[in-house]
């Protein structure tokens, strides 16, 4: 598969390296086409760096991987509000969040939406904002695997970005359409709080085991 990154920082180069692995060919772009060949070579054979105009019509999938900052424009470049990505499905693993405070960014709407909005006809699906590039390729077992948190409206799309998580190591978890991606990216700032307060945010959510909760469902007085 052909898989489009929009951008060419860490997150890009990581997601890129780990999805070659995984044998997919990676599209690389962005503004500055010096930035996007050298991430390109940080990642290898499979990689090459593309032109904005070119990218949407090679690319299978698209995965934005950009600063809040320039997301409107990142979708811009590569023809969204022109139609160029209809049809396609299009991940966003925007961080609209201020990563010293944690305050999200955005006034009304989330980061997704956005997106969808920028590029009418795609398939837009929330994924992948909570786990820094470090945290791909996964190696361990199914069991201890970290569980990325999708939303999205279009089963198709869920259903290509939970394999290309499962191509990372990771398993899925669809918490709702896209009207919960606002909810997901107020977990990355409450994760980033607890951060800033000096904690591992593992120990600020409760340890739940989802099997006991369906067996308490099921028992009767």
């Amino acid at each position: 598969m052909n898989v489009g990154i929009l951008g060419t920082g860490n997150l890009a180069v990581a997601l890129g390296r780990a999805w070659a692995s995984a044998g997919h060919s990676l599209l690389i772009t962005g503004r500055d086409p010096r930035h996007a060949s050298e991430a390109a070579a940080q990642v290898g054979d499979a990689a090459s760096a593309v032109d904005p105009a070119d990218f949407a019509g090679r690319a299978d999938v698209v995965v934005v991987a950009v600063s809040w900052a320039g997301l409107e424009a990142a979708v811009s470049l590569v023809g969204g509000p022109q139609g160029a990505l209809a049809g396609k499905t299009v991940i966003d693993c925007t961080n609209p969040v201020d990563y010293a405070t944690g305050e999200l960014k955005p006034a009304s709407g989330s980061a997704a939406e956005l997106v969808a909005c920028s590029a009418p006809g795609a398939s837009v699906v929330k994924a992948l904002h909570l786990f820094a590039g470090a945290s791909w390729p996964y190696v361990g077992s199914k069991e201890t695997a970290p569980v990325v948190a999708i939303c999205g409206d279009t089963p198709s799309a869920l259903d290509l970005a939970a394999a290309l998580i499962g191509d990372l190591g990771g398993q899925t978890a669809v918490a709702g359409g896209l009207a919960s991606a606002r909810q997901l990216e107020e977990a990355a700032g409450f994760v980033m709080r607890v951060v800033a307060a000096g904690h591992n945010p593992r120990l600020a959510v409760p340890d739940v085991d989802p099997a006991l909760l369906s067996a308490a469902g099921t028992t009767t007085d």
